[in-house]
């Protein structure tokens, strides 16, 4: 359950789109790091009282490594400026009976100003939207698709397998400019545009954002197990049932390591295996990268070898997809690993985007 602190703000230290990195001091004389959303609990100062769960942090689970403060008691912030009793400023409740839910403006409501667009909408009209089981995907697969089509309007959907808040992700914060727009679904929030499902995030991504390509991959933060099915990626699976019954493209990203130490992982990860074999009921493109070291492309061939009878295995030149990657806009990281030490994840990731650039008209 709940580990609380209490302690007072000494310093700031970095801040990025919707969130403030802070050091708190304790009442034992010792110093926590500490994360807080302004949008949330207000914006901290030096000297401020905090409220923090530090749970996750003292545990050391992989959650950035963060306290999170729950709230500045002694400076509440104010009130939103709109009218408390209507739902003009939207009902759409996230992180739903938790202490902190938001009440935010879906992008369907009655109260949108997208909600005619989307009242109606029942399709993608073949948008390609590429899936990905790990929010360290997005920049490579970006790289892809803007290695061959620089001017693609590409939208994101963050869904809520890791992290809630898209305020978390440094990564988001430094792709803004390079997106047309960040959908956060499901329990998720804090995107450009509220969706309650990734349903209805899907379609207005193609009719509000009017994406030419879709990405759709969880926060930071992938909850697993070491099961089978014990994994948050699972719902890339049922991301591609969605994209498919809507009338979309689906390209499934594949998690293809020859460098991460657990076996499960190794190839192509049992996430990817479990989640396009067994839970994606309609079928995909699967994208494998040319050029992998020879052991490794004969790893990952035997293990899509039974996914050939449901979904379509592709292998896409990595001509320039390396320059693309060290261009990006963003640092590249997974698990800890930077491009060079884990160079088949993030190229797998991009040949992906690389993939459903093709598939633009």
């Amino acid at each position: 359950m709940v580990r609380w602190r209490t302690g007072t703000v000494a310093t700031l230290r970095r801040q990025w789109t919707g969130a403030v990195e802070l050091d708190v001091d304790l009442p034992d004389g010792t110093r926590m790091r500490a994360l807080a959303y302004p949008e949330l609990v207000g914006t901290p100062e030096p000297g401020d009282r905090v409220l923090l769960n530090a749970g996750a942090l003292l545990m050391g689970l992989g959650t950035g490594g963060y306290a999170l403060v729950v709230a500045l008691p002694d400076r509440l912030p104010p009130d939103p400026p709109d009218v408390a009793d209507t739902r003009d400023a939207g009902h759409l409740v996230k992180a739903r009976y938790t202490p902190l839910q938001p009440i935010l403006l879906g992008v369907d409501e009655e109260a949108s100003p997208h909600r005619d667009v989307l009242a109606d909408a029942d399709g993608l009209g073949g948008l390609p939207v590429v899936t990905a089981d790990l929010h360290s995907a997005l920049p490579a697969i970006l790289a892809g698709i803007r290695a061959d089509a620089p001017q693609a309007r590409v939208a994101y959907l963050l869904t809520d397998g890791g992290a809630l808040p898209a305020w978390f992700s440094r990564t988001l914060a430094g792709l803004r400019a390079e997106l047309a727009g960040t959908i956060t679904v499901g329990q998720a929030f804090g995107g450009d545009l509220e969706a309650t499902t990734l349903h209805g995030g899907l379609l207005a991504a193609r009719y509000v954002l009017q994406a030419d390509v879709a990405i759709v991959a969880q926060g930071p933060g992938n909850l697993g197990t070491g099961t089978r099915w014990g994994f948050s990626g699972v719902a890339v699976g049922e991301a591609v049932n969605a994209i498919a019954t809507l009338g979309g493209k689906p390209v499934g990203s594949l998690r293809i390591s020859d460098a991460d130490p657990r076996p499960r992982h190794r190839g192509v990860s049992h996430h990817s295996l479990t989640a396009y074999g067994r839970v994606a009921l309609a079928p995909a493109e699967l994208v494998v990268p040319e050029d992998l070291a020879p052991s490794l492309a004969t790893e990952v061939h035997a293990a899509l070898a039974p996914l050939a009878a449901r979904h379509r295995i592709v292998r896409v030149s990595t001509d320039g997809l390396d320059a693309a990657l060290r261009a990006s806009a963003v640092p590249l990281s997974t698990m800890g690993r930077g491009l060079d030490a884990d160079h088949a994840y993030f190229l797998a990731a991009a040949a992906a985007g690389r993939h459903a650039a093709a598939l633009l008209p």
